[in-house]
């Protein structure tokens, strides 16, 4: 046996391939000359996970699990095409001179020096399922010679002034433009991404995934294919293409993967062409109950009594894409009853509950927050929501079927709980209504959560305690915190999943008090605290020291 297998065998062995099998491929590799690796994956006798997992550990290297990986376009230029179709290498990640490089094989010391030759950097290989680093290298090769057609198509056209962009980006599926783009929406929705943005420069088009809350640039798009892709993306979301100058809105819907996504649009223009940005609304995997939120013991006894009473208004505060609606819609979740009439005007509707009416805003129609909610309350509810109070008459109404027996749930663009109630009354409700109104207000932001593979425990240190204000309140100073490491589970981040921090502040006859004298956001916030509301900093700083999430993490959010 070739000596230089031994160690992936060995720890192929500890993974729990048997001793059959790995002589078999042995026997079998010698017999014909063919790579030991390609014999244990073609004959079936091992997995490509625990080949990659056991290629890592015999040559002491990390392995990478692709599929989310975010994966730096930096890195991916930085390698040639020819030579990454050649070796089936693939550049990763690029810092401080170093070039994460995949590759299945980290043996293969011609294509590392290749590599090394080609960048002149340091090269640290990581191991890659053969499957995933043959999908994202065929991606990228058509993707290479998409963006060539597309670039040479509008070339032509130009110089021969017989077709437009529009033309060009309502050609048929299998068009270059259209299969790039069906290619960035599909990599985005299988790495888990919240939202895609194109972001068009002085020079090109910037291509970026927000995944876990964090953006990551994904791809580069030269400046001549530029409008030909926004086009294509204006059509998909049936909106005007001819429109430049103003922001619109759309919708598309997208099938992968045996399951339909939808993804709203938006595009915006700047000084160098429009912005375009998907939100991707892929409600596979959402657990709509309350307890899997993220909520402490305190904040969910507190919130839960506020919607098991038959009217008033609950409020969600927090930015765009901190998790209200998903909130919202697990509150729903925990209300629905045959004998409860649930009605909801939403923009967009962005999960579809059964028992529950739920209405899409239309703007051109006329159909508003404001205009729908009269004839919402003729229609005999029980529980009302409204996807967001954003003026003065949907505040209005808001508050008086709060008053007249409705239970009310909405959204609010605060930084905190007790903003809520004064930006209520700037928005010119009477403060006596308000503090009538609003039973209860919470304040949700959104963290990475560790990895659950790879956290490592370590010994606070004191610049790390000082920088979270530790000690405070109930939350005790701890003696260990944990720590991303990273590694093929998270696409070696160090985090995988986002969890809630909540403070939760309900309206006892104190805070009402305040509230018709026009008392500050700070006042409210000491008596609310004074009543056992902790904020967003000491739950968050509370689930770090479980092990949920890093102090970096919740500094980050809620500092």
């Amino acid at each position: 046996m070739n000596e230089s297998f031994r160690p992936l065998l060995e720890a192929l062995g500890r993974r729990g391939v048997g001793e059959d099998a790995l002589k078999r491929a042995t026997d079998e590799a010698e017999r014909t000359g063919r790579s030991i690796r390609h014999v244990l994956i073609n004959e079936h006798l091992v997995t490509e996970t625990q080949l990659t997992e056991a290629s890592a550990e015999a040559h002491g290297v990390a392995s990478v699990d692709l599929a989310g990986y975010p994966i730096e376009p930096a890195a991916v230029r930085r390698i040639p095409l020819p030579l990454v179709l050649r070796h089936r290498v693939l550049g990763l990640s690029l810092k401080d001179g170093e070039l994460v490089v995949g590759i299945t094989d980290p043996a293969d010391v011609v294509a590392l020096d290749d590599v090394r030759a080609a960048t002149g950097l340091t090269v640290r290989p990581v191991v890659v399922a053969r499957s995933e680093l043959r999908t994202i290298i065929d991606r990228l090769r058509r993707e290479d010679t998409d963006l060539a057609d597309i670039a040479a198509s509008l070339r032509t056209r130009q110089e021969t002034e017989t077709a437009s962009v529009a033309g060009i980006a309502d050609a048929g599926d299998d068009a270059p433009i259209v299969r790039y783009v069906n290619s960035l929406i599909e990599q985005a929705i299988a790495n888990r991404a919240s939202d895609l943005h194109l972001e068009p420069t002085e020079g090109d088009m910037r291509v970026r995934c927000r995944i876990d809350g964090v953006l990551h640039e994904v791809d580069t798009v030269p400046r001549e294919v530029q409008a030909a892709l926004v086009s294509r993306l204006k059509i998909m979301s049936n909106i005007d293409i001819t429109e430049r100058r103003v922001p619109q809105n759309g919708r598309i819907t997208v099938h992968t993967a045996h399951r339909s996504v939808d993804l709203r649009t938006a595009t915006l223009p700047t000084v160098w062409g429009e912005k375009v940005v998907l939100r991707v609304l892929d409600t596979n995997g959402i657990t709509l109950e309350l307890q899997a939120l993220g909520f402490s013991a305190d904040n969910h006894a507190r919130y839960s009594a506020s919607f098991a009473k038959p009217h008033g208004m609950l409020l969600v505060t927090g930015p765009t894409g901190s998790g209200k609606s998903t909130t919202l819609y697990a509150t729903l979740a925990a209300l629905i009853s045959p004998t409860v009439n649930i009605i909801t005007v939403e923009d967009p509707v962005e999960y579809r509950l059964p028992g529950v009416n739920q209405i899409q805003v239309d703007h051109k129609a006329g159909l508003t927050f404001a205009a729908v909610l009269p004839a919402i309350l003729r229609s005999d509810p029980d529980t009302v929501l409204i996807g967001e109070i954003r003026d003065r008459a949907t505040a209005q109404l808001a508050v008086e079927a709060a008053l007249t027996g409705h239970l009310v749930l909405s959204t609010l663009h605060t930084n905190d709980a007790p903003s809520a109630v004064t930006r209520l009354t700037e928005m010119g409700i009477e403060p006596f209504l308000v503090g009538s109104s609003v039973d209860c207000v919470l304040a949700q932001r959104l963290a990475r959560r560790l990895c659950d593979f790879c956290k490592r425990e370590h010994a606070p240190t004191m610049a790390e305690l000082d920088a979270a204000r530790w000690p405070f309140g109930d939350v005790p100073m701890p003696k260990t915190l944990w720590k991303p490491v990273g590694c093929r589970s998270c696409s070696n981040t160090g985090y995988r999943g986002r969890i809630a921090l909540h403070e939760v502040m309900t309206m006892s006859e104190e805070i009402e008090q305040l509230t018709i004298r026009r008392a500050s956001a700070h006042e409210l916030r000491r008596v609310a605290t004074e009543q056992g509301m902790g904020d967003l900093r000491a739950d968050g700083l509370a689930k770090a020291a479980a092990g949920q999430t890093s102090v970096a993490e919740v500094l980050r959010v809620a500092a």
